[in-house]
């Protein structure tokens, strides 16, 4: 039956060898240099894919989670373990894979199908699905290098469902795209695994999660640790994320961190209207973000955002030193920045916050996602007893109210409590 996927114990490791000048060390006193150690990206994970099912897979960046679909398109071979793919398998792993450069992405489209066993005709014939679903115009004709990463996006993505592969892998490269092609590929990949294909979807946007899949595998540090319906998934990861506890969080060597930053973050402190640290913050109340940061050379000209998320993931208000009257931080050594808020603007409720650092022109320097998890605790906001409830909405705000005889303004004529009945 086609569009299976079987994994059995599955593991993967990557040898980690020692710095240079110790591998120099141990080679004169142990007559060898070949000494490393194992790194684990993937631990006995068992996992099976049902023809026409959709599987989303979530975990914390450095979880394993591309490591898995490298190994399932056997881009990497497993250390251990057995796998089983049935059907032709179309990947949108990293940016680049699959593609060359030098091309134009009209002949990328005839070399992908061709490599999917696909006819020169019948790669033609849908062409101009792959180029309307695109939409990158004329540099359909031009080399790949002249693409920017959202238009390589948009290709890949419409070759990679266009051609009809029976098993269709998916990983956090569509985050790349604008909001609107984002939900355009989200409603693609529901119709592809409505016809019957078979859907792996990598992805941190936990709502898509939801609405797409049917079941959901969640990954910690390369174990399987939940198999099984979406939204328990996500409560479940989620739950696994919080380590608010003390409102206090060494970044230095966050899971979160996004790959190839520099770690310039070192300690994130949430603060209480009482000057305390805190995991759990007053509806209203003023509170403050401590960031401790670290360089050992000079670096300036830096901006530090702070966004603020709830439990789906989505982004609620940033704070930034560009978007107040701070101007470009110079780091040299370590320094304690803190970002102050009059009142705190959140309902009761779960949030995380999440922090990024980035030199003046935007280039980015350090992230991480999802940094601390706290609580956000009802108080007494309106002044009048009644407790701000999360059924009311995320924000809370102050408002005034004014009651006036509008009737002869609005040319309305009186109405009898009679007619209204």
């Amino acid at each position: 039956m086609t569009g299976r996927i079987a994994l059995s114990g599955i593991g993967k490791a990557y040898r980690q060898y020692r710095a240079p000048r110790d591998r120099l060390v141990e080679w004169i006193s142990m007559g060898s240099i070949h000494r490393h150690r194992s790194r684990w990206a993937l631990r006995d994970v068992s996992l099976e894919l049902r023809p026409g099912e959709a599987v989303g897979v979530i975990g914390a960046n450095g979880a394993g989670k591309s490591t898995l679909l490298k190994v399932i398109t056997g881009t990497t071979r497993p250390t251990a373990g057995h796998l089983s793919v049935v059907g032709r398998v179309a990947a949108l792993l990293e940016l680049g894979i699959g593609f060359h450069a030098d091309v134009s992405g009209r002949d990328n489209v005839l070399i992908a199908g061709q490599l999917l066993g696909f006819s020169t005709a019948e790669i033609a014939a849908r062409m101009a699905d792959i180029e309307a679903f695109a939409e990158i115009g004329e540099y359909l004709d031009m080399p790949l290098r002249t693409y920017s990463s959202g238009m390589h996006v948009r290709l890949a993505f419409a070759v990679a469902c266009h051609l009809e592969p029976e098993i269709l892998l998916v990983d956090e490269v569509l985050a790349v795209g604008d909001h609107a092609f984002q939900r355009k590929c989200l409603g693609k990949l529901d119709q592809v695994s409505r016809s019957g294909r078979t859907v792996l979807f990598v992805s941190h946007n936990m709502p898509a999660v939801a609405n797409l899949c049917q079941r959901v595998a969640v990954l910690e540090r390369g174990r399987l640790t939940y198999l099984g319906e979406c939204r328990r998934g996500v409560a479940h990861y989620l739950d696994g994320q919080r380590e608010a506890g003390a409102g206090e969080v060494d970044l230095s060597q966050h899971a979160n961190r996004r790959p190839g930053c520099q770690p310039i973050l070192q300690r994130l402190r949430l603060i209480d209207a009482n000057g305390q640290t805190s995991g759990g913050l007053r509806c209203g109340d003023p509170c403050a973000i401590e960031l401790l940061v670290r360089s050992d050379r000079p670096v300036n000209n830096l901006h530090f955002r702070i966004g603020v998320e709830d439990a789906s993931r989505t982004r609620l208000f940033t704070v930034a030193t560009d978007l107040s009257d701070t101007g470009p931080v110079p780091i040299d050594g370590l320094r304690r920045l803190t970002c102050s808020l009059d009142s705190l603007p959140l309902a009761p409720g779960q949030y995380s916050a999440s922090v990024d650092v980035s030199a003046l022109r935007g280039h980015p320097v350090d992230a991480v996602d999802h940094a601390v998890w706290f609580d956000v605790i009802a108080a007494d906001f309106y002044g009048n007893g009644k407790m701000p409830d999360s059924d009311w909405g995320q924000f809370v705000a102050r408002s005034r109210w004014e009651v006036a005889d509008a009737e002869e303004e609005a040319g309305i004529p009186s109405a009898s409590m009679g007619a209204m009945t």
